[in-house]
């Protein structure tokens, strides 16, 4: 079997499954959405890694000795409907990068990254993601039941955060939190992330 090295080995119109992903051996960062691969955006830019490194700190710190761990990107997450169990991985067809993603079940922990919904996920809007991260995910963190995803818009200095209702079946919109507040995890309401020094530049 010939290895996959470059994206110009695959068909972008053929379906893949997470098995598949797992045997390419590419230098481009890719996604599999609903068994499309999907080329991630280039490197993320200054203020995108600030704001990613002060989250990563600060929820880190507060994990620190609890069951939940904090993961950030490149982390493959393998996810599926909630609904099913564990499936084999020529039976998924979703692996995402999110920027940030909390895990408090071990099980869910393999040698690649995560088999499964994450509870928290943060990603971390820019004009070129935009609509990937404000729909596509959106809808694929809902259906694959992530307790709790937050969009954090780095120019409008402002977080959404979204967590799913009673039946786990919709988002519904929890809080919105701007530049000078304290953002509070629904999953976690005792730690206060504190946004000036956030977004600061």
């Amino acid at each position: 079997m010939t290895a996959i090295t470059q994206l110009s080995q695959l068909d972008l119109d053929a379906t893949y499954s997470y098995a598949d992903y797992l045997t390419w051996q590419l230098e481009e960062t890719v996604e599999l959405i609903r068994g499309k691969i999907r080329l991630m955006a280039p490197a993320p830019n200054l203020k995108h890694q600030r704001i990613s490194r002060k989250l990563l700190r600060c929820v880190d710190h507060y994990l620190d000795g609890k069951r939940c761990e904090v993961f950030n990107a490149p982390f493959d997450v393998s996810l599926y409907n909630h609904r099913k169990s564990q499936l084999a991985n020529r039976d998924i067809i979703t692996v995402v990068q999110p920027d940030l993603c909390v895990i408090c079940d071990p099980d869910k922990l393999t040698i690649q990254g995560c088999s499964g919904a994450p509870d928290w996920v943060i990603e971390i809007v820019s004009p070129n993601n935009s609509k990937h991260d404000a729909h596509t995910k959106f809808a694929l963190y809902e259906e694959n039941g992530v307790l709790e995803y937050w969009l954090v818009y780095p120019y409008e200095a402002s977080i959404y955060q979204f967590v799913l209702n009673e039946d786990r079946q919709k988002y519904q919109l929890h809080g919105m939190y701007a530049q000078d507040g304290l953002a509070t995890p629904f999953l976690f309401p005792d730690l206060q992330i504190d946004l000036a020094d956030v977004f600061a530049e």
